[in-house]
């Protein structure tokens, strides 16, 4: 296996990167500190968490696309549905809170696991039709 069957790693942690980078920013001049400071996840260590388990999925995506590439798609899905019950457990604690800071909190868990969400979808998408 060459290493360009693992250039979709690379997407994701270069997106990854541009992200948080566009994340900190917005949060500096749109959110309070005091916010900031008291989420229960940071955001740095959400893009870590997210872009780890995005790694692992488009990993074994490629894996899977080298073996048998007609199971990409079927294996995204249970890969991805495993995920959001593994999102669900790091999201309970916030959803348990009732603060002035937690609907800040919940959208930012949220847009972060949408971005990630897309940035797995678009490179399956890829894998998908680099087979044709």
């Amino acid at each position: 296996m060459s290493l360009k069957k693992f250039r979709p790693l690379i997407t994701v942690f270069t997106t990854a990167i541009v992200g948080i980078i566009i994340h900190k920013t917005l949060f500096y001049f749109m959110v309070p500190k005091v916010y900031e400071k008291s989420f229960i996840y940071s955001i740095p260590l959400l893009y870590a968490f997210f872009a780890i388990i995005s790694a692992i999925i488009v990993f074994i995506l490629i894996k899977v696309n080298y073996k048998k590439s007609n199971l990409v798609g079927f294996v995204f899905l249970v890969l991805t549905t495993l995920k959001m019950g593994i999102v669900y457990l790091f999201l309970r604690p916030i959803l348990n809170l009732n603060l002035p800071k937690t609907p800040t909190e919940k959208i930012n868990f949220l847009v972060i696991f949408i971005y990630f969400l897309a940035i797995e979808t678009i490179v399956t998408i890829r894998i998908l039709n680099n087979k044709q």
